[in-house]
């Protein structure tokens, strides 16, 4: 879900932070106010161009944020993986941003840390599905198109484009490595002298080592001031010659004791004078061992100096970036050697890898397959009552689905194809339908297939009275179990919305635009005025 959305000197939009709800938003207003700024906003947040005439009136750079909720394994992605490294440890949502320069220029930020524009778009498209351009431009991709209807399927065939994706990874390491054997003897003969190196240089390593070694060495760095502290702590403590705090204390004991018969009252303070002179003294007595200790070692810095080294030059010479992946590797390395030296044969190992992974792609797509083929038809006949329900024609509608080579999401490719009028060839959606029908084919797909947030701007194009109705019907219902985003001029769809807010243009200097979300009251007001106004609906009444 898109939680929040901040705009900042976009065009006429000086400053607006828009909270969206759940089901279905919807954003109103004159033509002109400034509506269209709003899709440019989240636009850009799909990785749009950037331009210097986006730059509102006295302002030097604009900027647009958006939080979004992160669906757990989203960032899982292989394609995602910059992006995942920059995320907070403590972040639950996603915040993506980009600021537009002077010159034209843009950034991209993640968390707001920098990221690339692509990476920016990879993720805003996984979670917000756009209306024109942009939806244009994912339907066009068959990869999308085969999502839909794997949504469509449901969990368990989710679950499975999971498991194809693993399977996948696996099957190129297991390749991957059987490729590598099979380039030589002399390379794997290299390889194994490498594991020895790297088992034989780790011999005696422990876990707690480095950082032990590091503490230690810093302890070591600062002898002179732990001894000069710890002697002058023992001579106000016990020196050999004169009271020190213990001696002192003893004198106080021994003033008090005779006098505890006298009074009883006196108990307490000579019991805690004993004790305190006791615990004084063992103070010291550590003190001494202490500084007896670090006398005692007098070439021990240069020997822990020697291991860090050691454990340093091992990380760099084994490609290893920390000292517990050194020790994971040396570990692998040693149970490989154990094994190669018993008679193991690593290429033929390789091999079976090889063929289990092969194995395991091909069951998993197989199961995909015959998902995707049992559903096919109910999906296309689902979507094809949708938009026979909105006015698309007779809603003639195939998903055409065809093989293609193995990949990580099995081995088919789907096709959606429509036949906008009567006498004319299916075709590809993208080829065949214009913004305001592509929008509405998008909301067929939704409807349908579920989706993520989706945003509508031209939903309404060239529409009205009952088809007007049945849209905003299925925007109602697809918002149950999806939040929508519409820019509309229909009060058939902005009455049916959960939220509505107003876009209007103020006049001024310089003139800007205000987004406003609206109460009860004010959305009777803004229904009317799309309604035609009270005069109009007098005149109508009369």
């Amino acid at each position: 879900m898109l939680r929040r959305l901040h705009i900042q000197n976009l065009v006429l939009i000086h400053d607006a932070d828009l909270t969206f709800g759940p089901g279905l938003n919807a954003i109103t207003g004159e033509t002109g106010a400034g509506k269209t700024i709003l899709a440019q906003a989240i636009g850009l947040l799909l990785g749009a161009k950037g331009e210097a005439a986006y730059i509102g009136p006295d302002a030097e750079e604009a900027y647009v944020e958006a939080e979004l909720e992160l669906p757990a394994g989203l960032l899982d992605d292989a394609e995602l993986a910059t992006l995942a490294e920059l995320r907070p440890g403590d972040e639950d949502g996603l915040v993506l941003a980009r600021r537009v320069f002077a010159d034209g220029r843009t950034r991209a930020y993640a968390w707001g840390r920098s990221t690339a524009r692509e990476d920016l778009a990879a993720a805003g498209e996984r979670l917000i599905a756009m209306s024109g351009q942009f939806q244009q431009r994912r339907l066009a991709r068959s990869s999308y198109q085969l999502e839909l209807l794997d949504s469509f399927i449901g969990e368990e065939q989710l679950r499975r484009r999971a498991e194809a994706r693993l399977a996948w990874r696996e099957l190129a390491a297991a390749r991957k490595r059987h490729d590598e054997l099979q380039t030589g003897a002399e390379a794997e003969h290299a390889r194994v002298a490498e594991l020895r190196a790297l088992v034989e240089d780790t011999t005696g390593m422990e876990p707690e080592d480095e950082q032990r070694l590091r503490d230690e060495r810093e302890r070591l760095r600062h002898v002179t001031e732990l001894a000069h502290g710890a002697a002058t702590a023992i001579e106000a403590l016990a020196p050999e010659e004169g009271d020190g705090a213990a001696g002192l204390t003893a004198a106080a004991e021994r003033a008090v004791a005779p006098l505890e018969r006298l009074a009883t009252e006196l108990a307490r303070a000579g019991d805690e004078l004993r004790d305190a002179e006791l615990r004084l003294r063992e103070t010291a007595s550590e003190l001494r061992t202490f500084l007896t200790a670090l006398e005692a070692e007098p070439g021990r810095l240069e020997q822990v100096a020697s291991d860090l080294d050691h454990i340093a030059e091992a990380k760099r010479r084994f490609r290893a970036e920390t000292y517990e992946e050194l020790l994971a590797r040396a570990l692998a390395g040693k149970a490989e050697l154990e094994a190669l030296d018993q008679g193991f044969d690593p290429v033929a190992a390789a091999a079976d890898a090889l063929a289990a992974a092969e194995v395991n792609v091909s069951r998993i797509a197989a199961e995909l397959h015959a998902a995707r083929a049992k559903a096919a038809p109910r999906f296309a006949a689902g979507v094809a009552r949708e938009l026979a329900g909105i006015g698309m024609g007779e809603g003639e509608f195939v998903a055409d689905l065809r093989e293609r080579d193995p990949g990580p999401t099995g081995l088919d490719e789907v096709a959606f194809l429509i036949r906008p009028n009567a006498g004319l060839p299916l075709a590809p959606v993208t080829e065949t339908a214009s913004g305001g029908e592509l929008s509405r084919i998008a909301l067929a797909l939704a409807a349908v297939a579920g989706g993520e947030t989706l945003v509508f701007d031209e939903i309404d194009a060239g529409i009205g009275g009952e088809t007007a109705h049945r849209v905003a019907e299925t925007l109602q219902r697809l918002a149950e179990r999806a939040q929508v985003l519409t820019i509309t001029h229909l009060p058939q769809i902005a009455s049916v919305a959960s939220r509505h807010f107003r876009v209007e243009k103020i006049p001024g200097d310089p003139t800007h635009t205000r987004i406003t979300a609206l109460d009860d009251t004010e959305r009777r007001d803004e229904l009317e005025r799309m309604l035609g106004g009270r005069e109009f609906l007098s005149s109508v009444g009369t």
